[in-house]
């Protein structure tokens, strides 16, 4: 088994750059197995299950899905990678509780459609199991509160370990923005912006993508996916490590895109057409931290365009990085070459590289099947997540950030309803916030 190991703190950074600091030796393995279970085996359940299979020491010993042929073909993914035959779970959509309560699991991994993340993520704790889900990991306030509730009763914890964009950059530009933050490059963090923009419209309208996508857009109206670009910025702003958020105001436009593509997707007397919907093509979402950071948080699934972007202010400078802008820009003040002009960041990125990505460095396997990246390599997230519960840890996003993260979006609703006023945000860490160890993942080991 190859192992990447980073311990590499403040210290290494001392100088201000991360170009000068050393990996440490590789740490030795674990030998403690994995016994993972899978709930929902549709394209993105498939990714996570081909890339388990993929790492050695990770066992599949159960299956949950309710199509007949997803279960089947992920059986076959299993039987293929010279496992034994997991258990099979297809009785209905609540037969996870039956694999919760029957099988001996490390961990379940959720891939389903949104409503079932929290039960999935419940039965499992309840049934002295971790879980790992798909965002977003609640829907409700109420299902927030019972996950840290549950989670603090039974000593497990349910996350979004899988779900970090602040990883996912095959480049690492995320975890190398991280640092220059950590670093003070950009000075003292008073504002960020990024969001789910991201053309969904095909998706919701063919039945054979993500149809259960199109009932949200008919019945709720806020910012309905706030997770991908809340696990990249919660970081950045110390949120639940320093600070916290304090309250936001949420406000959407009118709907109409939808039915306008429903036009002509299917024929014009078709119901999608003239079907009533109730999400707003475009939300915008403010969040102010105790701190007095902001957030600008914008959604867009309904619209053409390209995806979005990503912006980090600093009392010093600014970052920004998206679609069409030709790659990742900075500006520094009294730094760079032209005054008020952006500059290329790459070298920046590259100077400040995470120790983190420096040291890992898995094999080249089979592309990874199913809705992902159709990547070569182990991602880091997985690698992070097994090295996470081979150590009986909770991973670096933990339950408290999970549920902050998702519980954006029933938040953005009741402000959206109530003509944008103010939304109080819970403090889930109870006061914990102040104490809690600033983000950097540098004590972080991963194994692949």
């Amino acid at each position: 088994m190859k192992v990447s190991a980073v311990a590499a703190g403040g210290a290494t950074l001392a100088s201000g750059t991360a170009s000068g600091g050393q990996v440490p030796a590789p740490a030795r393995a674990s030998a403690k197995p994995i016994r993972l279970g899978f709930v929902g085996i549709g394209g993105r359940g498939t990714y996570h299950l081909d890339c388990a299979l993929g790492m050695d020491g990770v066992e599949i010993p159960a299956l949950c899905e309710i199509r007949e042929g997803r279960l089947q073909n992920a059986k076959k993914m299993v039987d293929e990678s010279g496992r034994p035959a997991p258990a099979l779970y297809g009785r209905g959509e609540t037969d996870f509780q039956r694999m919760c309560e029957s099988e001996t699991l490390d961990a379940v991994i959720c891939s389903t459609s949104w409503k079932w993340h929290t039960p999935v993520c419940l039965a499992a704790m309840r049934s002295d199991k971790h879980a790992v889900s798909e965002v977003p990991i609640v829907l409700t306030l109420d299902e927030a509160w019972e996950l840290i509730e549950t989670s603090e009763q039974t000593g497990k914890w349910a996350t979004l370990a899988l779900e970090q964009v602040l990883l996912e950059s095959g480049d690492g530009m995320n975890l190398a923005l991280l640092n220059m933050i950590k670093e003070g490059v950009l000075g003292e963090i008073i504002h960020a912006e990024g969001g789910y923009i991201h053309d969904l419209r095909l998706v919701m309208h063919d039945p054979e993508e993500e149809p259960w996508r199109l009932w949200h857009s008919i019945h709720r109206n806020g910012n309905l996916y706030p997770d991908h670009p809340m696990n990249t910025i919660m970081p950045y702003l110390d949120v639940n490590h320093g600070d916290r958020f304090d309250f936001l105001m949420s406000m959407s436009t009118r709907s109409g895109m939808l039915n306008e593509f429903a036009k002509t997707y299917y024929a014009p007397d078709h119901p999608n057409v003239t079907l009533p919907m109730t999400q707003g093509d475009y939300n915008a979402t403010i969040l102010r931290t105790v701190d007095g950071k902001l957030v600008t948080l914008n959604h867009d699934t309904h619209t053409p365009h390209p995806r979005g972007i990503l912006r980090v202010q600093g009392s010093k400078g600014v970052f920004i990085n998206g679609r069409g802008l030709g790659g990742p820009k900075i500006y520094l003040d009294g730094i760079s070459p032209e005054e008020h002009e952006w500059e290329d960041a790459t070298p920046y990125l590259q100077e400040y590289q995470h120790p983190l990505i420096k040291a890992y460095d898995p094999p080249e396997r089979a592309a990874l099947r199913g809705h992902g990246s159709g990547a070569r390599r182990t991602p880091l997230t997985w690698s992070l997540l097994v090295e996470a519960l081979r150590r009986n840890e909770m991973p670096y996003f933990d339950v408290y950030d999970s549920v902050t993260s998702s519980v954006i979006s029933p938040l953005t609703e009741q402000s959206v309803a109530n003509r944008s006023k103010p939304v109080d945000f819970p403090d889930f860490t109870r006061g914990t916030w102040q104490s809690r160890a600033r983000l950097d993942l540098s004590n972080f080991v991963a194994y692949v």
